[in-house]
């Protein structure tokens, strides 16, 4: 059985010669180059062979093959036996139909680039069929009945598939991984990590590997969600923790949205948000400097556990002078940070300040 498929292989690549014989014949006896119709000829039977499948190596043994088979004998176009023009030809035809076979690889690998973004784009905005579009995902290596979670970065600049940071993070992943069923892709110049669920690992070293090939980037952490529309959810939360910690003004390279839930639910009544911080904060901007050093103080203060040590050390202020900003806080607000009856308030007014962009932005 294997002898007749290769027989059969070797005789459909047989076709992909028509007219080749013939060309060496009519070289040799005038010494002539192939013609502009020949040559296209030759590539289109590249394109063919390529479309079908077969490999290049084995097309062109079997174009010297049957050089060797119909070498042209007692020709005396050039040199002895016309050796020069009729060697000429046949670089002249392998060259055409390698022309020809490459030509349809590109326009195979554009294809499947299309396809992929296509896919890509329904995956990420959840605009197809979820039937369909699990069966599509399952050509890139993504199955949707699982939940995943995804990653996204976001750099200096705007990265496509096509970007050296893309493939060198790729690159990385695939080489601690294999074949983990992962997606790198990239959308609206961020790079994304498709992993599944249970893989968080998978998504902390895309995260570090991001971060190193971006010189600097932030990346936002989806949670992981169920089915086929799991994925879109999970990318739109991991964009929205992205634009929120740059609203926040987070130092923190790796942002996870689980870890952020509270601040979506501050933000959506904006009106009471807006009234509790004017009513809180607002006599910070009577202080000499304005509302934002103190503000500030006020940030730094609760993120670092309230410890008037560490703050002072984190803005760069003797123990003493933080103190004194604090002590401010509470003469003009009337809430002492230290007391722990205040301290949730001026906390939450300070979120809801970063938030709405105040005192920076009229509110």
């Amino acid at each position: 059985m294997t002898d007749l498929r290769t027989d059969q292989r070797e005789t459909q690549q047989e076709t992909y010669l028509a007219g080749y014989a013939e060309i060496l014949a009519a070289v040799a006896g005038t010494g002539r180059r192939l013609t502009r119709d020949e040559l296209e000829e030759r590539r289109l039977h590249g394109e063919q062979a390529a479309e079908a499948g077969h490999s290049l190596r084995s097309l062109v043994r079997l174009h010297l093959d049957a050089t060797r088979t119909s070498w042209p004998g007692g020709t005396t176009a050039s040199g002895p036996d016309g050796t020069a023009p009729v060697l000429a030809a046949v670089a002249q035809a392998v060259d055409a139909f390698a022309e020809g076979y490459e030509r349809a690889q590109r326009l195979a690998v554009r294809q499947e680039e299309a396809a992929r973004r296509e896919f890509i784009d329904d995956l990420l905005y959840g605009r197809s069929d979820l039937g369909r579009l699990a069966e599509r995902a399952e050509r890139f290596g993504l199955v949707l009945s699982r939940a995943h979670a995804v990653a996204v970065a976001e750099g200096p600049e705007a990265y496509d598939d096509t970007a050296p940071v893309t493939r060198i993070v790729e690159t990385a992943l695939i080489s601690r991984f294999g074949d983990r069923r992962i997606l790198i892709t990239t959308k609206n110049g961020q790079l994304i990590c498709i992993a599944p669920g249970d893989q968080d690992d998978v998504l902390s070293y895309f995260a570090k590997q991001a971060y190193a090939a971006t010189d600097g980037s932030r990346v936002a952490i989806g949670r992981p969600q169920s089915g086929a529309g799991g994925v879109v959810h999970s990318y739109e939360e991991a964009v929205s923790t992205l634009e929120l910690a740059d609203r926040l003004s987070l130092d923190e390279p790796v942002v996870r949205a689980a870890d952020m839930l509270v601040y979506p639910v501050l933000a959506r009544d904006r009106q009471a948000m807006a009234d509790l911080v004017l009513s809180v904060l607002g006599p910070l901007r009577e202080a000499r400097g304005g509302a934002e050093p103190l503000l500030r103080t006020l940030e730094v203060y609760f993120d670092a556990g309230c410890t008037a040590a560490e703050a002072a050390r984190r803005l760069a202020l003797s123990v003493r002078a933080l103190t004194y900003r604090l002590d401010r806080i509470h003469q003009l607000t009337g809430a002492d940070p230290s007391e722990p009856v205040h301290r949730y308030t001026l906390q939450t007014a300070a979120i809801g300040a970063r938030l709405l962009g105040w005192p920076a932005q009229e509110i």
